[in-house]
């Protein structure tokens, strides 16, 4: 009979901490490692960050076209800027004219 009061003891003092402690190591490592934890959010901050990036590149290449479209519309096409681009990429110059060279990274319009 003794052996059973110490074995509920033993069961009764030790099996509460234990199923905390159980309890508590299961919800640390889901905070953690879950499917919604620290390292899932870091990871989507990350996709967030490259998709604002890409994002961000679209809409600076969607500029450049809507201003190369807007120049090439037929009541805005300047005959001056039409001749210069046009000997700007044959490399054509007149003994009259002054040439100005550009720099790598301006733009000719």
């Amino acid at each position: 009979m003794q052996i059973g009061k110490i074995i509920r003891r033993v069961m009764g003092s030790t099996l509460p901490p234990a199923l905390f402690i159980g309890l508590t190591a299961y919800f640390g490592w889901n905070v953690m490692r879950g499917e919604h934890g620290l390292h899932s959010y870091a990871a989507q901050l990350r996709l967030l960050d490259e998709a604002n990036s890409a994002q961000r590149d679209a809409y600076a290449e969607q500029q450049v076209w809507l201003r190369r479209v807007r120049g090439i519309k037929e009541n805005t096409l300047d005959r001056d800027l039409l001749d210069e681009r046009a000997r700007s990429m044959q490399n054509l110059a007149r003994q009259d004219e002054i040439v100005v060279p550009y720099g790598p990274h301006d733009r000719l319009y």
